[in-house]
């Protein structure tokens, strides 16, 4: 993020040194605004998510120290404050940086050094977000695999589109890699400096779902959603016709708007996010069965993209396999293993109704499981002959027969239930269908047995 485009917000009772802050600043090419108290600064706070705040510690309603507290008591993430004060002693400061405040400045200030020290607070803040965003980063740079005429031409297409700000619909099977377009779409757009945020809406149970999405306030208290985080980026929401009709009218409003109040809030909060969408299933059918919005859907689908099975173009399947046998020696540490030519390409003819997440899944089990520095067709063959809980083996009993009733239970049921997730997609609302089990329940299953939703 370019420091000299940042939201700073400037809390002083004293309307002389808001004015003069507020002209330096703006000069800077700064994004400024103003609050004299502390009711308005938390209002401001909340709508506009500043980066940096300058906050004197002595005004009429709290005091800058307890509000300091306040805020960092209900936001892990609070951007950096600078506590100003023109009867401040050492104590103060000793205080002010205790609790979290990332300097402190003496009045009358000194714009050298107030300039100074936002920019260094502000860069900081960055590289501390960077830092904590690089096992993300990795990912986010991964591109989609493929030498084909098939990903070329998509590829094309979406670098095309990366320069305007139309909504994308993607759709395809389960498994195609939907998200990672998404990514490469984000990574050639103007918001690729901006975080890239994905979310399976089916992970989200519908009573959680508006304050996920929308956030939520509470006693002063404010928890972001998922479209503040997304501010300045891009939001991806996969399989999105899994989402509940509440949050689905939510969302139309808060595009038709371009705002949207917080569970509980009464203070519209503006972002600038990029919303791309993702579904497996004919939307079309599901606004017939008024299970999804119709208005909603158009607004969603400005643009739509289709991204092929893995069998449409099985040349890739090649590379694709040592892109993920380099993925697991980098990422897990795994010892590396490569698929002798007659593996490739019996393998460039499968079916892969699972496409490439089915790939992934199989280049990682062989790597795992596997013995020697070369994988043969016979051991690919047997991989694939065996399903997840290993009772496609007539010759033999799974190991887990071995162990104690519920230890061997636990492991049928998190079997099970991942050969089931990974057949509806990674949808929790088909999974409930497809097992039979109540979505509250399934969620509670699926979180003990440590399944990643």
């Amino acid at each position: 993020m370019n420091t000299q485009n940042s939201r700073i917000l400037v809390v002083d009772d004293e309307p002389d040194i808001r004015r003069l802050v507020c002209e330096i600043l703006e000069d800077e090419g700064y994004e400024v605004y103003t609050a004299e108290n502390a009711s308005t600064a938390q209002l401001l706070k909340q709508a506009k998510i500043p980066h940096l705040i300058l906050l004197d510690i002595w005004m009429p309603d709290t005091d800058g120290i307890t509000l300091l507290k306040e805020w960092v008591a209900e936001d892990a993430s609070l951007c950096p404050v600078v506590m100003m004060s023109g009867h401040g002693s050492v104590e103060t400061a000793v205080e002010a940086t205790r609790l979290g405040a990332y300097d402190f400045l003496e009045k009358p200030l000194s714009l050298a050094k107030l300039l100074l020290i936002i920019e260094r607070a502000l860069e900081a803040s960055n590289l501390q977000i960077e830092n904590a965003g690089l096992k993300q980063q990795l990912v986010t740079d991964i591109e989609p695999v493929g030498k084909s005429a098939t990903v070329a031409r998509t590829k094309d297409h979406l670098k095309r589109l990366a320069q305007h700000d139309a909504r994308i619909l993607f759709t395809g099977e389960a498994g195609v890699g939907k998200e990672m377009y998404a990514r490469y779409l984000h990574n050639n757009s103007s918001h690729r400096d901006g975080p890239f945020i994905d979310v399976a809406v089916g992970s989200i149970s519908p009573e959680n779902s508006a304050v996920e999405f929308f956030g939520k306030e509470d006693n002063g208290r404010v928890h972001v959603g998922l479209l503040e985080r997304a501010h300045k980026g891009t939001l991806f929401l996969g399989e999105i016709g899994d989402m509940d009709k509440e949050t689905q009218s939510r969302l139309l409003s808060a595009l038709e708007s371009s705002t949207f109040l917080r569970v509980g809030g009464s203070v519209a909060v503006q972002v600038d996010v990029r919303i791309i969408t993702s579904t497996r299933i004919p939307l079309e059918e599901e606004i017939r069965l008024r299970r999804f919005r119709q208005d909603l859907y158009y607004l969603l689908n400005e643009v739509i993209i289709d991204i092929p099975p893995l069998r449409d173009h099985g040349e890739d399947v090649p590379g694709l396999l040592a892109f993920y046998v380099d993925y697991f020696v980098n990422q897990e540490k795994l010892s590396f293993r490569r698929f002798s030519m007659a593996a490739q390409n019996f393998l460039r003819n499968y079916s892969w109704r699972g496409n490439v997440r089915e790939l992934k899944n199989l280049v990682q089990r062989l790597m795992i499981l596997g013995v020697g520095e070369d994988i043969e067709l016979a051991e690919v063959k047997s991989a694939l002959g065996t399903v997840v809980s290993d009772f496609a083996s007539s010759s033999s009993v799974p190991d887990f027969f071995n162990l104690p009733l519920k230890e061997a239970r636990d492991h049928f049921e998190k079997a099970y239930l991942e050969y089931h997730f990974e057949k509806t997609g990674g949808s929790v609302a088909k999974l409930s269908t497809a097992v039979g089990m109540e979505r509250t329940h399934l969620y509670r299953k699926l979180h003990s047995l440590n399944i990643k939703v």
